[in-house]
């Protein structure tokens, strides 16, 4: 037999008294907060893009003259220490070059040459001798840099130690912002990591000597790491 219109009624009402007490627990007051954690360190590598580019008439002497370079690089490098994991090439290229059409020109554009080029990213582990391999790699035909960095070679325990100091940092923001809104901080809810900052330069000192090649910057870099986290505020 089936229930009357009355019956369904009650049914309902005593369905929604029962799911009452989990909505209001889903309905839990939490405050929301973002923390950041900053570590700095001295640098003990550097990364450098560097290479050869050279234009020729035809594209063979172009590439010869580019490629000849390049080996004497490579083998300087190897002369140095530099491991071959240390080296790779980056790029590569070939391109005509075009003449440059004037007002009084009715030709259509031509090639009147090739460009070649070919850089390595060269990562070098010894800071000291960074100036010197600069200098010897110019002596050898480098014409073309393309940025240098700083970095830490064994950067996990650095990067740990950032990660603590953004949880640091937001567990005090909301220390502050309930004791100022005079209610008491509960457990944490949920903890977020929104990502870890690549090793960045900060302030630099002249790191060599006038005499032993090219200047270039120590200083520090800076590991930084960033966290949301969700904390409970108990009655």
């Amino acid at each position: 037999m089936g229930l009357k219109p009355r019956d369904l009624l009650a049914s309902a009402l005593i369905s929604l008294a029962l799911a009452a007490p989990a909505w209001a627990d889903s309905d839990e007051r939490r405050i929301a907060v973002t923390g950041e954690g900053r570590v700095e360190a001295v640098p003990d590598m550097a990364s450098v893009t560097l290479g050869v580019t050279n234009e020729a008439e035809e594209a063979g002497d172009a590439m010869q003259a580019t490629s000849d370079a390049v080996w004497r690089i490579l083998d300087r490098l190897t002369e140095m220490g530099l491991e071959s994991r240390d080296v790779q090439t980056s790029r590569f290229a070939l391109s005509p070059v075009w003449s440059r059409r004037t007002e009084s020109d009715s030709d259509r554009p031509r090639i009147t040459g090739f460009t070649a080029s070919n850089m390595v990213m060269v990562r070098v582990r010894d800071l000291d001798r960074l100036g010197a391999l600069l200098d010897a790699v110019v002596s050898d035909g480098a014409n073309d840099f393309n940025g240098l960095s700083f970095g830490v070679q064994e950067s996990d325990a650095l990067q740990d130690e950032a990660l603590a100091a953004a949880v640091a940092d937001a567990t005090k923001k909301a220390r502050l912002l309930t004791d100022a809104a005079g209610v008491t901080l509960g457990p944490v809810v949920s903890i977020t990591e929104q990502g870890s900052g690549a090793p960045r330069p900060m302030m630099m000192e002249m790191a060599a000597a006038r005499d032993s090649g090219a200047p270039v910057a120590a200083g520090e870099v800076t590991l930084s790491a960033s966290v949301s986290m969700v904390f409970a505020i108990e009655d």
